[in-house]
């Protein structure tokens, strides 16, 4: 008798197939695959989840056969879904970047801006603040934090988080969240990245926020940083001060 793929049985009425145990011929795939499938569908399973490494590419054609479609990739992996039962809810993978920005102001109001290589669009680029995007798995504070240095080569504290921006149509279609936070600089010398930003430099803030080559948007998400008392990290009670979760309270 054809014998089944090795699954679990996840807490929504699905099940997961197990990706280390997938055959690696095409055809014994596409047996055990149409086997199970008769399976889950008597036992009453209302999606199917796989997981297909990249090494195994030659197995997603068969699993399109069956009628699993597309969920989302990983460097190493595909993940396909299949719906066994009409009106199945599968949720979404992730729709969203998140990037932060900081606000790096000197006690004589000098401020940390760059100018990149390239504008957004195509336009030129003007002087904003230093960040970037968070990397998988990084707090926020700390991305931040590392962004500003790894652009400008100046080291900083974390302060708060004084706003946030929500931009949907982004890249690959995707939407975006830009973060604002207020950093201490705990040191001056600038040493500039390269290879995207082409100026850096301690500027006094009131030149900057008058300035009419500034972006209003960037003119704003400073103004917050000098006004804003924002969100500071936090503690919560039953939760570690070190682990995989972050949280923010008001400061006002």
């Amino acid at each position: 008798m054809t014998p089944t793929l090795t699954y679990k049985a996840n807490p929504f009425g699905g099940v997961v197939i197990e990706p280390q145990t997938l055959p690696d011929n095409p055809q014994d795939f596409r047996s055990n695959l149409r086997r199970s499938m008769d399976l889950w569908r008597s036992d009453g399973v209302l999606v199917v989840w796989l997981e297909i490494p990249i090494k195994q590419a030659a197995l997603v054609p068969v699993a399109v056969e069956s009628g699993f479609t597309y969920h989302h990739t990983g460097d190493d992996y595909l993940l396909l879904t299949c719906a066994l039962a009409e009106g199945s809810h599968i949720p979404p993978y992730a729709s969203h970047y998140i990037g932060a920005g900081g606000v790096v102001l000197t006690e004589d109001r000098e401020l940390l801006v760059v100018r990149e290589k390239f504008g957004f669009g195509g336009r030129p680029a003007t002087l904003k603040l230093p960040g970037g995007a968070l990397r998988s798995g990084e707090h926020l504070a700390d991305a931040v934090v590392r962004e500003v240095l790894e652009e400008t080569g100046v080291e900083t504290e974390f302060q708060s988080v004084v706003c946030f921006r929500h931009w949907h149509g982004y890249r690959y279609g995707k939407s975006d969240i830009y973060f604002v936070c207020r950093l201490t600089p705990l040191s001056r010398e600038i040493t500039m990245q390269t290879q995207e930003i082409q100026e850096c430099i301690w500027m006094p803030v009131d030149e900057f926020l008058g300035s009419e080559s500034v972006a209003d948007f960037n003119k704003w998400i400073v103004n917050a940083g000098l006004s804003v008392p924002g969100m500071g990290v936090t503690s919560v009670v039953g939760y570690p001060a070190v682990g995989d979760r972050e949280f923010f309270v008001s400061e006002g």
